[in-house]
């Protein structure tokens, strides 16, 4: 296996947890009341975005080849980086209050 397909591969596995942590999430915020329920669904809309420019990016390294990957390699972490947070902030909020 190629570094850059293990890489990858680690990723994908990272961005599979932060999705289930945002299944988990949608589930506390819908048995939340009213009025929470609506500033948590904005912080999740923020999260499913993060989650999504994460995979742009990760598709970005798929299809690059095993010489130009290393490249885009920071934008991935950088992408990863800024979901984990957000993932992160976003549950310590909700435990709080949901």
């Amino acid at each position: 296996m190629s570094t850059k397909e293990a890489y990858k591969q680690k990723i994908e596995a990272e961005v599979e947890l932060a999705q289930a942590k945002l299944a988990e999430l949608k589930a506390r915020v819908k048995n939340s009341a009213a009025d929470a329920r609506i500033e948590y669904e904005n912080q999740i809309g923020e999260l499913e975005q993060k989650i999504d420019t994460t995979k742009a990016k990760l598709k970005e390294l798929s299809e690059a080849s095993e010489e130009a990957w290393e490249d885009l390699k920071d934008g991935v972490e950088s992408a990863w980086s800024t979901l984990s947070s957000t993932v992160k902030d976003t549950a310590a909020k909700l435990k709080d209050k949901v």
